[in-house]
């Protein structure tokens, strides 16, 4: 029995060595597969005006031009096509009504990298079917921000604070109770969330951010890494370090659209992306930041629920345990009276 004692701990440093190698070349996938060479793969655009073969022809060789990833919708207005706009909806206006002349309107705001598609592929498009073409963003990004990266850095830095935090407050607070444990995440998660926003706002200047919503936005994306530790660590011990690093990490963030919007994901990252956290923080500050008058509602559903059912799983199974957090492999102590 001694003998089987002394050999455990190698057996655990091997199983190791094989997860942490399997993580970096998951890892390594996940962002090469999503960020290394992205191309279009449903970008909707709004189309104001069908007259004309030439426009037809712009149409589609626009839609040629992105391997025939364009979606086109029609409007009866360009009013109609900006709210569009607004909503998320659609990431570009082709304005077709002048004779031999297009207008494409590109909106930055709604992803940086979709416009860019964009732009580079317009003019190219309209000297080869001989209408002239006009390219004009309509919501530019920040001007500290040129490339709509920020929201994604501030978003990152949340998860990743808000999950290691719960992991320090396990190795050096073990003795907390569950309710403590909870506000103390909460805590630090609304701290921090404060801290990151005034160093990117106002002493970075990097983003104009409407502080309050941001803040609480970051807050509880913050909250719900943390929580997801501390649910699996009920659940599976010291091992919840990784669903946790999965969720939050590995596909969480590549899928989240921060870096490269949405219409350039591929198929499994543009439907997981929005359920996860990451991915819904940073939809839900997008909206607040750049489109405030046109927040969805999904976003916050998705961010609440994961931090519901997290914070729920982990009272009820911690109660029901009712022993302190192990940070060792020794036997749990006896249950409190």
């Amino acid at each position: 029995m001694a003998e089987g004692n002394r050999s455990s701990p190698y057996l655990t440093a091997a199983g190791l060595v094989v997860l942490i190698a399997a993580a970096a070349g998951f890892f390594a996938w996940s962002y090469t597969y999503a960020f290394a060479n992205p191309g279009p793969q449903e970008v909707p655009v709004a189309v104001v005006g069908w007259e004309g073969t030439q426009h037809r022809a712009f149409v589609a060789g626009m839609d040629h031009a992105l391997n025939g990833a364009l979606v086109p919708h029609s409007f009866a207005t360009t009013a109609w096509a900006q709210y569009a706009i607004e909503e998320q909806t659609v990431f570009a206006i082709f304005d077709l009504r002048q004779e031999r002349r297009v207008t494409v309107e590109v909106s930055s705001a709604s992803g940086a990298s979709v416009a860019q598609l964009l732009e580079q592929a317009a003019p190219a498009v309209g000297r080869a079917v001989g209408v002239e073409v006009v390219v004009r963003d309509l919501n530019p990004t920040q001007q500290g921000d040129p490339r709509g990266l920020v929201i994604f850095y501030v978003t990152l830095a949340a998860v990743v604070v808000g999950f290691v935090g719960a992991t320090q407050l396990w190795m050096h607070a073990s003795d907390l109770g569950p309710g403590v444990r909870i506000a103390f995440t909460a805590a630090y998660s609304l701290l921090g969330a404060f801290a990151i926003v005034a160093v990117v706002d106002w002493l970075l200047g990097a983003l104009h951010l409407p502080f309050v919503p941001v803040w609480l936005t970051l807050a509880l994306a913050m909250y719900v890494a943390g929580a997801l530790f501390l649910m699996f660590l009920v659940l599976i011990g010291p091992w919840a370090i990784i669903p946790t690093w999965a969720i939050i990490v590995l596909l969480g963030n590549p899928a989240s659209g921060g870096v490269v919007s949405w219409p350039l994901l591929p198929l499994f990252l543009r439907v997981i992306g929005p359920w996860l956290p990451s991915g819904a923080a940073i939809a839900a500050i997008h909206t607040e930041v750049y489109f405030p008058g046109h927040l969805h509602v999904l976003p916050f559903l998705v961010l609440g629920g994961w931090a519901a059912l997290s914070t729920l799983v982990f009272w009820l199974v911690r109660r029901r345990q009712g022993w302190v957090d192990r940070t060792s492999t020794a036997d749990p102590p006896p249950r409190r009276g």
